[in-house]
């Protein structure tokens, strides 16, 4: 009823969670129960700026208010009230990255995001060093590629975080962040669930020539678990966070963490053998690991879950965004016919035509390159529709082709997983806006994983779900549960949503365009190397 959600509102029971996504800000309100009971939002792009991918400190803070701002407009709306305090707040962000600070909490340079491939020099002396995979979007990568460019700022440096440890550390001076989002700095030891001791000493041994100023242990965040308190809103970072003044400070924040932590947590695949796939702008696979894996893989990451166990990743930089153009082509040619447009209408019709394709999708192949993609070898990308005169070109090949696209790179890193680690999942999930369109994504990744695939109602809330019951789970557990089974009891409750099975005509339909698919990655590559 309304009025119980209004009196959880104004008694500063409901709970928070803020994720800064690629292409949008969300923030989602949850009740005791776990429910989302209001939401708000704010689009946003990145920008490419001296060849660098990045976002301005002002684009963060009118990015994050105007978020708010909506979710307050929301709740005035639906409740016919004001949101004066909360439970407990959570923030997370996209993984990785650099954001460095001097002595007076200034930015050095722009924040340089997880789409940046300019740190391929660092990534590979690094992983030869460490003897550890060591991916290019990584903190450290960019840190020491920025020490191998002897670039002005690096002796300067006091303060190295990521997006969402910097938002975090402005609403409540804490310098802290989520081990899960913490193992994208720097690899994490399971031992002591905490940055390797063995590898920061590696690190300053190879940077001890250039005579910083700094340690690198001096530098980092602290690393904290899921149920760690993380600090309290201020004073100041309330004021940050709600312009209008309303709401109080002193609410608790639990640790700040990345998108993927997020995304384990909404599809409650934080346990052994359980494993989810988010996919949006980018995308990635996590599956939490039995055993570790018997040597190291270019294209595999090993990072954690929000409470420290090892978790391989394959990460993809490309996803939705060449799909979502074609979507808006003709979405222009709709509107050309005078034909009133509705997007979910488009959207599901256009998938959905694309399952009466040929499962190899006739020939025809996509490459959905908008940047590099680390995983098939290349540094920037340029977005491809390749054919044969002979090819099966018509709408439904040419939809699925694209669908395809937005996984392939994932089945290319799954592969390793499955085929030559053989790796065992009990379930796997589906999130985040690829599978908005029921059914249709789901049943393409079970084909490229050759494994089911489940997707919840809770699918579309995303990430900003995930780190509001991440905030949850630092207040509300009365019962001192382990984090896994505060999701199977508290949240979840058995509920592992709709399963879709791959069919063997679909699984041999995928493999037969993946095989396409790498045989054509040198069409990709002369067309980088031919861009203007």
């Amino acid at each position: 009823m309304k009025s119980d959600t209004k009196s959880i509102i104004e008694s500063g029971k409901a709970i928070l969670g803020i994720e800064f996504g690629s292409t949008r800000i969300k923030a989602v309100l949850i009740d005791p129960e776990n429910k989302p009971i209001a939401q708000g939002s704010h689009i946003w792009e990145n920008q490419l700026v001296d060849g660098l991918w990045t976002y301005s400190i002002e684009a963060i803070w009118n990015g994050l208010q105007d978020c708010y701002s909506d979710l307050r407009a929301n709740v005035k709306e639906q409740y016919g009230t004001e949101i004066e305090t909360l439970g407990a707040i959570g923030i997370s962000a996209m993984m990785h990255g650099y954001m460095a600070f001097n002595a007076n909490d200034e930015i050095l340079v722009p924040f340089r995001t997880w789409r940046n491939t300019n740190t391929g020099m660092a990534a590979a002396a690094l992983s030869e060093a460490f003897v550890f995979n060591i991916p290019l979007r990584w903190s450290i990568s960019h840190l020491y590629q920025a020490i191998l460019n002897d670039e002005p700022h690096i002796n300067d440096i006091t303060y190295l975080t990521t997006l969402a440890g910097y938002a975090h550390w402005q609403l409540t001076g804490e310098k802290v962040l989520g081990i899960g989002d913490a193992s994208g700095m720097l690899p994490i030891d399971q031992a002591t669930k905490n940055y390797s001791a063995e590898m920061v000493d590696k690190f300053e041994n190879l940077i001890a020539p250039k005579k910083l100023k700094w340690h690198l242990a001096d530098i980092l965040p602290k690393v904290l678990l899921a149920g760690e308190n993380a600090g309290f809103l201020t004073p100041e970072g309330a004021k940050k966070l709600d312009v209008s003044g309303h709401l109080k400070p002193g609410v608790p924040l639990c640790p700040p963490e990345g998108d993927a932590g997020t995304g384990m947590v909404a599809t409650n695949a934080v346990k052994q053998r359980t494993g989810n796939v988010s996919a949006g702008t980018s995308s990635f696979s996590m599956i939490v690991l039995e055993k570790d894996l018997s040597k190291p893989y270019e294209m595999i990451d090993m990072v954690t879950t929000p409470d420290g166990s090892p978790v391989a990743m394959v990460h993809c930089n490309n996803c939705t965004s060449d799909l979502n153009a074609w979507i808006s082509l003709f979405k222009e040619y709709q509107e050309l016919l005078g034909v009133p447009v509705d997007m979910n209408e488009v959207f599901g019709k256009l998938y959905n035509h694309a399952l009466e394709g040929d499962a190899d999708c006739g020939g025809l192949i996509a490459y959905n390159y908008i940047s590099g993609e680390p995983v098939t070898g290349l540094a920037e990308g340029r977005p491809l529709f390749v054919r044969s005169a002979n090819d099966k070109f018509n709408l439904a090949n040419f939809m699925r082709a694209n669908l395809y696209a937005s996984v392939g790179v994932l089945k290319i890193g799954n592969d390793i997983l499955f085929n030559e680690e053989k790796i065992k999942v009990d379930r796997i999930t589906g999130h985040g806006g690829l599978f908005k369109t029921k059914g249709v994504a789901q049943r393409i990744l079970a084909a490229a994983l050759n494994s089911p695939i489940s997707v919840m109602e809770t699918a579309g809330e995303g990430g900003a779900w995930g780190i509001a019951l991440l905030a949850a789970y630092l207040v509300n557990n009365a019962k001192k549960l382990n984090l896994a089974d505060y999701l199977d009891e508290c949240v979840f409750a058995g509920n592992t949503g709709v399963e879709i099975a791959p069919t063997p005509e679909d699984v041999a339909g995928f493999n037969a365009y993946i095989e396409n698919y790498k045989a054509g990655l040198p069409i990709e590559e002369a067309a980088v190397r031919s861009k203007r």
